[in-house]
């Protein structure tokens, strides 16, 4: 008898340890706001569980108000945490997985070298001994404002060898310096030793289209510098037509690629933002394709789902993933789940998940719950996709600042 109690009480010990080790997971994990539609109850499915990955393991009590704090809990009777819920309109969009040309023009011209120049006095860098640094945005060069490296060039030239003034902003900061240019032995021109970039082109994929707004998003990440890898501010974009003509198949170490070229330079739509959740604007016209609901990020959940993607040229064709993870946490905007491609077709062809596949839709349940993001350099049947959530609420924003500006 002994024996049986004793083999209970460390059975009930067990599970409480395992309930509270759960409890804990939760609170630490999942956010601390929520979006649901409306007159909709607040469900998360497990985060844990992949055998059941529909298996709903925590509710909001009933009776929720919008925008304001609800108790969380675990199996309907163990509480968690307190979050935030926001009622919203069910949104339908066009999945897209067409390739598109994004051409952007920077805001400003972004610091990509800092070039020590050849003068009488031996190697100098004027930009650099100023306090200037590679990342750094230049926006004015003796109060005029540059967008271009041309731009640039004169005013240091018109200089005549005298001080000017540069203002640029690091971060969220705008600070004005005074870099004083040398006279190249060279060819005898007065030079600050600078480098720039201030246009960027590329392709990728579109995510969606909202037929309500006519916007679109796609990439689900920044568009970078290939030097510094920092995200390029944008003064405008444009989107225009492009076609898929080959692969780089990936392999274990190397990143493969989609090869694709422009089919014209008359644009299809405008690139009015780019941010960490991808690029975002204006298509001219709606694409064809029917809309399906936006999933909000609860309802996704691991097992079988599918990607939109191009291989060839400009049709997409549905292929079969798996996702394995899913991260709610706020302060991961980009990597939200882990995925995992299954098909066979895509395997044969691409080795999986492939540069320029960014912004395939992630489809599950009928709904458009995310987007590919990134590849994992050392398996790249598996990569990153994002919430479509956070892609809309990026979009979402555009839209206000539009609002905004027309009225």
């Amino acid at each position: 008898m002994r024996k049986i109690i004793r083999f209970f009480a460390g059975m009930t010990a067990i599970m409480v340890f395992s309930v509270l080790g759960l409890t804990g997971y939760y609170q630490a994990t999942i956010p601390d706001h929520y979006y649901v539609h409306q007159g909709e109850q607040l469900t998360i499915n497990s985060l844990v569980s992949s055998s059941q990955p529909q298996q709903i393991i925590s509710t909001v009590s009933s009776n929720q108000s919008s925008g304001k704090s609800v108790q969380l809990d675990l199996f309907g009777i163990i509480p968690i945490k307190q979050t935030m819920v926001s009622e919203v309109n069910q949104t339908e969009v066009i999945p897209g997985g067409t390739p598109f040309g994004i051409k952007l023009l920077t805001q400003g011209v972004m610091v990509v070298g800092l070039n020590a120049i050849d003068s009488e006095d031996g190697l100098k860098n004027p930009a650099k001994d100023a306090g200037l640094k590679i990342g750094d945005v230049i926006t004015a060069v003796n109060g005029q404002p540059v967008s271009s490296n041309k731009e640039i060039s004169a005013l240091v030239q018109q200089s005549n060898g005298a001080a000017i003034t540069v203002t640029y902003t690091r971060g969220s900061e705008s600070q004005t310096i005074s870099i004083q240019p040398v006279i190249s032995r060279v060819d005898k021109h007065p030079k600050a030793g600078i480098w720039v970039r201030d246009s960027s082109a590329g392709i990728g994929t579109v995510t969606f289209y909202d037929p309500n707004t006519q916007l679109f998003g796609g990439l689900g990440h920044p568009v970078c510098d290939v030097d510094t890898g920092m995200t390029l501010p944008i003064s405008y974009g444009e989107m225009v037509s492009a076609t898929i003509n080959g692969i780089n198949k990936g392999t274990i170490g190397t990143p493969g690629e989609l090869i694709g070229a422009f089919t014209t330079n008359s644009p299809i739509g405008s690139v009015l933002l780019n941010t960490d959740c991808g690029v975002f604007g204006e298509m001219y016209e709606q694409p064809q394709g029917e809309p399906v609901p936006l999933a909000l990020k609860q309802e996704v959940h691991t097992g079988k789902a599918t990607i939109l993607s191009t291989l060839d040229g400009t049709t997409p064709q549905e292929y079969e993933i798996e996702i394995e993870e899913l991260n709610l946490n706020e302060k991961s905007v980009t990597r939200n789940m882990v995925i995992r491609v299954t098909d066979k077709t895509l395997l044969e062809k691409a080795g999986g998940i492939v540069q320029g596949m960014s912004g395939s839709p992630i489809l599950q349940d009928g709904k458009l719950v995310g987007a590919v993001t990134h590849v994992f350099v050392n398996d790249p049947t598996k990569g990153y996709g994002i919430f479509a959530e956070n892609m809309m609420s990026t979009a979402l924003s555009l839209e206000q600042d539009q609002e905004k500006k027309a009225s």
